[in-house]
């Protein structure tokens, strides 16, 4: 025998936990207007579809017994009509017996418009016609003239010899026509058709019985749906505006036997009857139900905020105790005569003695040490007392296992809600750890201003707006004393400091928020050298924005001693630019027999001028046209090597280093032209792209031409020391703008088809006086790597590779884009120095 649910729903009930209850009986109530609303629309829906149903079997119950009525009507039409038949085929009537049994028919059936006999031929023998029907009878012996749908008929009659219905035909302004052709059939063989034509109007008005015409829309239709009588409502009309889905057109149509499917009947029910949505009853329930509903739902409503508080009470009570035990500081209370009521977690744990060794406790107080009672006790009484200091008070409170720690003690007046004072509420912190840590600060205080101190840097703090001087170390007092003058000076000789690198587009919060900024500059600056008159010295100022210990905006100024340093660079810098002049002097020593090879040419041909011009002129074989020609061609000699000597002179002479906006093409045209007598006395051809319009660059333009040179030099050579044959003595230069780390330069790119690099060269490659060649010093590429970082520039050098062949070597070094420069005056500011690597 099964057990009974409820034991097991009560087990169920009593495993769940008290806010799956709560939650469960919230909601019952909603769980019921549901389940309400829910049995309420079925019923309805229910009656309402029983209603359909009965309505839809009564239709289709009174649609069938009227075509039954209309079928019977037709079949004892057609038996007539057929017994006439065989009579005419039989020839037992003449023509005057055909038109009097003829009238008599159709005057006995009323939808029965005319008969007309036709032959075989569908001449029309004879025929009868009721004064009903509009159309005029054809004459005798003419043939019948009809569609092609009556001649279709005609040849079925005499093909099967049964009596064929036509389908209705349907004439604008006239009423619809049916046609009936009977055989003649007279000895087995097909002798004419009797044709009988019908009103489906009349059909429709004889053949209906007027009880079921009353109760519905009934319609005769063609295969179409096409009215032919009857009536018939729109959707419209049948369905209702309250609710239509709940009313639909119940229809039922079937075929009229025997004509066919030609001809349908259809049945559509009238809404005569109010049903169940208009009676009294059901609205009364309906009403009935949506008070039932909304009491349900208050009540549920009720539950839902009785719930809530009760939650709300029991998590804000939870809450406050949670507080109580998580927070750090110890909290006690006492009532206005000195007894303790309260105390927390925290207080028991800093103390070490439980709550039930505390709650209701009068002085002495277990966690006073034994030798601060006096003390302590003349301390409680001014607490009792309200005369405690806002700031607290400091003593000593002893652990249950006899430990000693410092503390804080904090004194407030305990309220209840009714206003009046029950007590006194103390607070508790222990400041072992802050009062180490304040006497740990003090002494990096201390060794922290003996470092600055020491420094061989100028410190000075000063807030903005003011003559106070905040801080200055030892070497600021030594150069300008104690005052703010020097701190001001430096500030207004070398700027004001950069802002910070935060990028406060990304957050809602400045830099200097809550902070006086209205006496911040707009214009910062990173680092400035200045020169100091009064101390005859070269200073590194740097200047920082800072919130000071009591919240002002102050500014620090870092002052450094550089006049070393200056004198070193620039002595650096002499050094340099003698290297770079000593360089070119070493490159056209070592291009000296191309040079001298390149100018011996335009002065042989300027020497075999003029003595071809001497000797014609003393045997007077040259004309004056002649002469001008070769004198000419002297001039345009001697004016090539006027250029050659040029060039190099200006290539050699010493010169100040000039940056200047330089253009591209030009620099690389005139390092080619020098550069193309190195490469045409060692048979190397020069292949070079550049791209057109290149940007300006920033740069010395010697300086570009003589890393050019060095380099396109040093190609022509690794060519020709690795003996390539001549296709393949090709060097090429290609000059184009490119971008690096995301900011536009100008690469020049010097490619060779010599041996390559050695690897344990390619690691010394730019050491100073470090060379491959026999007769070489060793600077050229180091001064080249110096020449182009001096110019903010990198350089960089890589074998080519075939596989695992070498197949030459490239050089490649970039230079940025100049870019505008600003028209106001600048203060100088740190640039990197032309350095030779030792």
């Amino acid at each position: 025998m099964q057990a009974s649910p409820l034991p097991r729903l009560k087990t169920w009930w009593s495993r769940l936990t008290p806010q799956r209850q709560d939650r469960f009986a919230m909601l019952a109530p909603l769980a019921a207007v549901v389940l309400f609303l829910v049995a309420i629309l079925s019923a309805f829906a229910y009656l309402r579809l029983e209603e359909i149903s009965r309505e839809r079997e009564a239709i289709s119950r009174d649609v069938e017994y009227t075509q039954q009525r209309l079928r019977l009507r037709l079949l004892e039409q057609q038996e007539q009509l057929g017994r006439f038949a065989r009579e005419v085929a039989s020839r037992e009537i003449s023509h005057k017996d055909f038109v009097s049994r003829a009238e008599a028919l159709v005057n006995l059936y009323p939808e029965l418009h005319g008969l007309t006999w036709s032959d075989e031929r569908r001449r029309i023998r004879v025929g009868y016609h009721s004064a009903h029907l509009p159309t005029p009878a054809q004459k005798t012996d003419e043939t019948a003239n009809g569609s092609a749908q009556a001649v279709d008929n005609f040849a079925l009659t005499r093909e099967w010899l049964i009596p064929i219905y036509s389908k209705p035909q349907v004439r604008p302004g006239l009423d619809s026509t049916l046609e009936l052709h009977l055989p003649l059939i007279e000895k087995a063989k097909f002798k004419g058709t009797l044709m009988a034509l019908y009103s489906v109007d009349a059909m429709f008005r004889y053949g209906i019985p007027n009880e079921i015409n009353a109760k519905y829309a009934i319609s005769l239709q063609d295969e179409q749906g096409k009215l032919l009588a009857g009536t018939i409502m729109s959707e419209g009309k049948l369905k209702r505006k309250l609710l239509p889905w709940a009313s639909p057109i119940n229809t039922y149509d079937m075929p009229v036997s025997p004509i066919g499917n030609g001809l349908i009947i259809r049945g559509q029910a009238y809404r005569t009857s109010l049903g169940v949505i208009g009676s009294g009853l059901f609205w009364l329930v309906m009403v009935l139900s949506a008070i039932t509903a909304w009491l349900l739902l208050a009540n549920w409503s009720h539950t839902r905020r009785r719930i809530r508080a009760q939650d709300a009470l029991v998590q804000e009570t939870a809450f406050r105790r949670a507080m109580e035990n998580s927070i750090l500081t110890g909290m006690r209370a006492m009532d206005l005569q000195g007894r303790i009521t309260y105390v927390n977690a925290a207080f028991c744990q800093m103390t070490g003695w439980s709550e039930a060794d505390l709650v209701g406790k009068t002085a002495p107080f277990p966690y006073w040490p034994d030798g601060d009672f006096d003390m302590l006790k003349q301390r409680l009484n001014e607490e009792l007392a309200g005369d405690v200091s806002p700031s607290g008070i400091q003593f000593r409170v002893k652990r249950k296992n006899g430990d000693l720690f410092d503390a804080r003690l904090y004194v407030s007046p305990l309220i209840d809600a009714f206003g009046q004072q029950t007590g006194w509420m103390t607070s508790m912190t222990d400041i072992t750890e802050p009062t180490r840590v304040r006497e740990q600060l003090a002494a990096s205080h201390e060794r922290f201003t003996t470092v600055l101190e020491a420094l061989d840097a100028s410190i000075s703090v000063a807030p903005l707006g003011s003559n106070e001087i905040l801080f200055a170390n030892k070497l600021y007092r030594q150069w300008f004393g104690t005052q703010t003058g020097g701190h001001l000076q430096l500030v207004a000789e070398a700027g004001v400091p950069p802002p910070l690198t935060s990028d406060e587009t990304l957050d809602t919060v400045d830099a200097y928020a809550g902070l006086p900024t209205d006496q911040l500059a707009e214009k910062e600056a990173e680092s400035t050298e200045i020169y100091l008159g009064s101390l005859g010295l070269w200073l590194e100022v740097r200047t920082r924005y800072l919130s000071w210990v009591d919240g002002r905006l102050a500014q620090m100024v870092i002052a450094t001693d550089i006049t070393a340093r200056r004198n070193a660079e620039e002595q650096a810098q002499v050094q340099a630019e003698r290297a770079q002049n000593a360089s070119r002097l070493i490159t056209m020593g070592e291009m000296a027999s191309s040079v001298a090879h390149e100018l011996n040419q335009p002065l042989t041909a300027i020497n075999n001028y003029c003595n071809g011009m001497v000797s014609r002129i003393r045997s007077h074989q040259i004309s004056q046209d002649e002469l001008l020609g070769a004198l000419e061609k002297t001039a345009k000699q001697a004016h090539r090597a006027g250029q050659i000597i040029h060039r190099i002179r200006s290539f050699v002479k010493r010169s100040e280093p000039n940056r200047t906006i330089s253009n591209v093409e030009t620099m690389v045209a005139e390092a080619v032209e020098l550069a193309e007598i190195e490469l045409r006395r060692r048979n190397v051809k020069l292949n070079q792209y550049l791209v057109t319009k290149l940007p300006n660059l920033l740069v010395d333009p010697i300086l570009i031409e003589q890393v050019l040179l060095n380099l396109l030099k040093n190609a022509a050579e690794s060519v020709d020391a690795a003996q390539r044959p001549t296709e393949q003595r090709i060097v090429k230069l290609r000059v184009a703008q490119t971008y690096v780390n995301d900011k536009p330069v100008v690469e020049f790119m010097v490619i060779d088809s010599g041996a390559g690099i050695a690897p344990d060269a390619m690691e010394r490659l730019y050491e100073a006086f470090y060379s491959t060649k026999a007769d070489g010093m060793g600077i050229g590429l180091s001064l080249c790597r110096s020449i182009v970082e001096s110019h903010l520039g990198r350089m960089k050098a890589e074998n080519l590779y075939n596989g695992e062949v070498v197949t030459g070597c490239c050089f490649t070094f970039w230079i940025p884009i100049a870019e505008p420069q600003p028209t106001a005056p600048t203060k100088r500011t740190v640039q990197p120095t032309l350095l030779i690597s030792p």
